[in-house]
C-alpha cells in the first residue's frame, strides 16, 4: 500500500505547520489557519475570529479526527478547555462558543448588606445619581437594584426571617473592592463597636446545606451561616477549647471591619479565617494538607456540612491579598494585643528571622546564620513582648539589616505604645552608636550586646548576685562599669557577666533604675525568641512558601553593585599574587651569599625575573585599585536590568504570618491559663494541648448553647488539668462566631478500673472492671 502524500495548500508556501497526528494537521500562514485532515482542508479561520478556532478544536473532537489532548496540545490549549468548548458546543451551537462581555451572571453588583442602606436612601427621596455618588458607584449599578428614579421598585432581598432582617440591616460594612469605596471614619468607627453579624440560613439539617449554596450561587448570601448538629466523637473537635482566646484577639472583628466581605459566597471571610486558624492550631501547616483530612469532619467543627478544600481556601486567599490590607489587620491586631497586655510591653524583643529561598527567581540574597551561608532569601522582623510571645512582624525591603530596621520598627511601636518609653533589646546585628544616640533622642531605651573587642577584666572584680525574677531564682557573677561613645556623646551602662568556663559577656543599656542581675535576665531571655523561631518552624511551618508570585521591586533601591564586588573579589587575588612574589623575593634575599653579592645592586641583577615579575604584580594590582574607585559603591535596582528589578510578593505571606501569629498567641494565652493547675506546664505545656486539640469531643447543641465534652486524655492528671481550665473558660462566656450560641466546655473523667466482685465469673469480672 503505498504512502499517503499530504496535499499542499493552494495559496503561497505556509509560514509553519503543526502537525496534530497523523491523519490532521494545521497550517499556518499570516493571518490565516487551515485545518488539514487527510489531505483535504475542512476548515479555515483568522486568528481574529475566536468562535472560528474554537468550533475547529470541537470539530476534530467531536467528529473523531483527533483526540482531546491531541487538540489542546495543538492549539495551546489544556484538555479542560476542549471538554468545556464541546459542552458549550453542544448546549447551544455556535452561538454558546461566543466569549459573553459584561459582569458575569448570577452575580451581583453591590453587597446584599448594602442594599438595605440603598433603599432607605431611595426612601428619603435621593435620587439614583446622588445614592451612587454616595455609596462611590455607578448610576446604572443603584438602577438595576431600585429601577429607575420616577419608578422606584419594590423588589426586596427574600429574608427568612425578621430576626435576620433586622441584623442585617445593622451590618453596614463596606468591601475595599474595586467596585465600592472605602468606609469612612463614621461607618468604621460604628462597625467596630458592633457584633459579629447574623448571617442567614434557610437550611436546618447540619449535613445538608443545599439551600445556602444555593442563596451563594444567586449572590444572596455573604457567608454561609453556622448549624450546628448533636454529634459524637468528633475527631478533633478539641481544638474548640482555643476558640475563645481566638475570638478574644479581635481578628474577626478587624477582619471585618477592615475587608467588609469578599464577595457573595458559601465560604465568607469569618469562615475562611475560621478554617486556617483551626488548622495551624491542629498542624495542618498547608492548604495541601486538607487532602489527607476528611472535610465533613472538619465541617462539623466549623458548622457546615463540608469544610472548604484546597483550591477553595487558595483562592480565598488570593482574594484577601488582592486588597493589600495585611498590614493595616496586623497593626489593628497590635494595638488590640497592647491593649489587653500592656504590662508585657516594658521589653520588646527585636530580632529578624531569615525565610531561605530554593525557587529559580533571581533575589536578593543575605546571610543564613543557622547555615553559615549566603543565599537568596527574605528577612522578617519580629517583634515580641517580655513573655516571648508575637506583638507583630514587619518584612524587610531587600535583606535590610537590623541597623536600617531599627528606626523603622520604633516608629511602628511607637504608634502602637504612644509616649509610653519602653526598653528595645535586640543582638549585635543592630550595633550602632548613633542609632543607640538616635533611639535614646526618641524616648528609647536600649539593651543589647557589645559588639567588638574589649579589655579583659579581673576575675577577682566579680560579684555573685542572685535574685528572685518571673517566679524563679537566678544568679550571675557581674561587674558594673560607665562606658561613653561618639567622643563622649553617649554614656551608657556596661554589665558584664561571667560564666563558669571564663568567658566574659559584655552587655549595654541607657536602663540605669534597675539591678544589673536583672539587666543580664533581661538580656539573656532573647532566647525565648530564638525558641519562638525555631518552634514556629517546626510547628507552624513558618518558613513555607506561600506563592510563587512576584511584585517589582523598588526600583530607587540601593545595592551593593555587582561590578565593584567582582573587582574586590580580583583585588583580593592580586594582593595575595603579591604576598606570594614578595615572600619569594625575600626568601632569596635571605638565602643570598654575601660574599658572591654583597650588594643589593648584584642581588637584583641575579633576581631579575623574580624582580619583574614583581614590579608587574604591583602594577597590576595599582591598576585594579584604580579601577574599582572608579566604580561607585551602591548602585540602583533599576539600573542592573529587569531581572534583578523583582522581589517576592509578601502579601500572602504576611496574611498567613498574621493567621499563625494569632494561632500561636491563642495557644500561648491556654499555656497561661493552663499553668496553675499542670505542675509540669513550662516542660510538658504545649505538648498537652497538641494532644488536647487532636483529640475527640461530642458536640450537644441546644438552642441557647454548644456543649463540648472533650473525651478522657492520655492520663488522668491532664485530664484533671483540663477539667479546671473548662470552668474557667465557660467563665467566658464565649459566643461561636456567626451564630448566638455560647460555648460550654467539659471534659469526661477517666475511667477507673476497679476490683471485680467476689465469686462473680470471668465474664461478669469483665463487665465491673470498668467504673465511671
Amino acid at each position: 500500500m503505498s504512502e499517503q502524500v499530504a496535499i499542499s495548500l493552494p495559496s503561497k508556501a505556509p509560514a509553519g505547520i503543526i502537525v496534530i497526528n497523523a491523519r490532521c494537521r494545521l497550517y499556518m500562514e499570516g493571518d490565516h489557519r487551515v485545518v488539514v485532515v487527510e489531505g483535504l482542508p475542512v476548515h479555515r479561520y483568522t486568528i481574529n475570529d475566536p468562535v472560528a478556532e474554537k468550533y475547529a478544536m470541537v470539530f476534530l473532537a467531536d467528529s473523531g479526527f483527533a483526540q482531546q489532548n491531541e487538540v489542546a496540545k495543538a492549539f495551546g490549549r489544556s484538555e479542560r478547555t476542549v471538554r468545556r468548548y464541546q459542552k458549550h458546543y453542544a448546549e447551544g451551537g455556535m452561538a454558546a462558543l461566543a466569549t459573553r462581555s459584561g459582569w458575569k451572571p448570577g452575580r451581583r453588583r453591590i453587597a446584599c448588606s448594602r442594599l438595605l442602606l440603598i433603599r432607605s436612601l431611595r426612601d428619603k427621596g435621593l435620587s439614583n445619581y446622588e445614592i451612587a455618588r454616595r455609596l462611590g458607584v455607578t448610576e446604572p449599578a443603584i438602577r438595576q437594584q431600585v429601577g429607575p428614579t420616577r419608578a422606584p421598585s419594590t423588589v426586596e432581598i427574600p429574608l427568612p426571617t425578621k430576626a435576620v432582617q433586622q441584623s442585617k440591616q445593622k451590618t453596614i460594612s463596606k468591601s475595599p473592592g474595586p467596585v465600592e469605596s472605602a468606609p469612612d471614619k463614621e461607618e468604621e468607627e460604628q462597625l467596630s463597636k458592633m457584633d459579629e453579624p447574623m448571617p442567614m440560613s434557610l437550611d436546618f439539617d447540619p449535613a445538608n446545606r443545599t439551600f445556602d449554596r444555593l442563596l451563594a450561587c444567586f449572590g444572596l448570601i455573604d457567608d454561609a451561616a453556622p448549624v450546628f448538629g448533636s454529634a459524637a466523637a468528633v475527631p478533633g473537635a478539641g481544638v474548640l477549647f482555643a476558640l475563645p482566646f481566638l475570638v478574644n484577639s479581635g481578628i474577626f472583628q478587624s477582619a471585618r471591619k477592615i475587608y467588609g466581605e469578599i464577595g457573595p459566597a458559601f465560604y465568607g471571610l469569618r469562615t475562611t479565617l475560621l478554617t486556617m486558624l483551626l488548622m495551624a492550631l491542629q498542624r495542618i501547616k498547608r492548604p495541601e494538607w486538607l487532602k489527607e483530612r476528611d472535610p465533613a469532619t472538619l465541617g462539623r467543627i466549623l458548622g457546615l456540612d463540608r469544610a472548604p478544600e484546597v483550591k477553595t481556601l487558595r483562592r480565598k486567599l488570593t482574594r484577601l491579598a488582592s486588597y493589600h490590607q495585611a498590614e493595616r489587620l496586623g497593626a489593628e491586631l497590635a494595638r488590640l494585643r497592647v491593649e489587653q497586655r500592656g504590662n508585657t510591653m516594658g521589653f520588646l524583643y527585636v530580632d529578624g528571622h531569615v525565610r531561605v529561598y530554593h525557587g529559580k527567581r533571581n533575589i536578593s540574597k543575605t546571610h543564613v546564620a543557622r547555615r553559615n551561608l549566603c543565599m537568596p532569601a527574605t528577612t522578617d522582623y519580629w517583634i515580641n513582648d517580655q513573655a516571648g510571645d508575637p506583638v507583630f512582624v514587619v518584612t524587610a525591603e531587600g535583606n535590610a539589616g537590623l541597623v536600617k530596621m531599627l528606626p523603622e520598627v520604633c516608629g511602628e511601636i511607637r504608634k502602637l505604645i504612644g509616649d509610653r518609653r519602653v526598653t528595645i533589646v535586640f543582638d549585635r546585628g543592630g550595633w550602632s552608636p548613633k542609632l543607640f544616640h538616635r533611639l535614646l533622642k526618641d524616648n528609647f531605651d536600649i539593651l543589647t550586646y557589645r559588639k567588638g573587642k574589649s579589655r579583659r577584666l579581673s576575675e577577682k572584680n566579680f560579684l555573685l548576685w542572685r535574685a528572685k525574677l518571673d517566679g524563679r531564682f537566678v544568679s550571675y557573677r557581674l561587674h558594673e562599669r560607665t562606658v561613653r561613645f561618639l567622643k563622649g556623646k553617649l554614656r551608657l551602662r556596661q554589665v558584664t557577666r561571667l560564666t563558669d568556663n571564663g568567658h566574659q559577656t559584655q552587655i549595654l543599656t541607657s536602663r540605669w533604675d534597675l539591678q544589673g542581675i536583672e539587666i543580664a535576665y533581661r538580656m539573656f531571655e532573647r532566647w525565648r525568641q530564638e525558641n519562638f523561631f525555631k518552634y514556629m518552624r517546626e510547628e507552624f511551618l513558618l518558613d513555607a512558601l506561600v506563592d510563587y508570585q512576584i511584585e517589582p521591586d523598588d526600583p530607587t533601591r540601593t545595592v551593593p553593585n555587582p561590578q565593584r564586588r567582582a573587582l574586590d573579589k580580583q583585588v583580593r587575588a592580586a594582593r595575595a599574587e603579591v604576598a606570594k612574589i614578595e615572600q619569594e623575593f625575600g626568601s632569596a634575599a635571605y638565602d643570598n651569599p654575601e660574599t658572591k653579592r654583597p650588594t643589593m645592586r648584584g642581588f637584583k641583577i641575579a633576581h631579575g625575573k623574580l624582580g619583574k615579575k614583581l614590579r608587574e604584580a604591583h602594577k597590576r594590582l595599582a591598576e585594579l585599585i584604580a579601577q574599582r574607585r572608579a566604580i561607585p559603591r551602591r548602585v540602583e535596582v533599576r539600573d542592573l536590568g529587569a531581572d534583578a528589578a523583582i522581589k517576592l510578593a509578601t502579601e500572602r505571606k504576611h496574611l498567613t504570618d498574621i493567621i499563625k501569629m494569632v494561632a500561636y498567641q491563642a495557644e500561648s494565652d491556654l499555656l497561661n491559663l493552663l499553668r496553675p493547675h499542670y505542675a509540669r506546664a513550662d516542660l510538658e505545656g504545649r505538648t498537652l494541648l497538641h494532644e488536647l486539640f487532636a483529640s475527640s469531643a461530642d458536640i450537644k447543641v441546644s438552642d441557647l448553647e454548644i456543649q463540648v465534652i472533650l473525651a478522657p486524655l492520655s492520663s488522668p492528671h491532664r485530664t484533671l488539668a483540663i477539667q479546671a481550665i473548662s470552668k474557667l473558660l465557660n467563665e467566658t462566656a464565649t459566643v461561636f462566631p456567626g451564630t448566638n450560641l455560647r460555648l460550654r466546655f467539659a471534659a469526661n473523667s477517666t475511667r477507673r478500673v476497679g476490683m471485680a466482685f467476689p465469686g462473680s465469673a470471668s465474664r461478669n469480672r469483665s463487665d465491673h472492671a470498668l467504673s465511671p
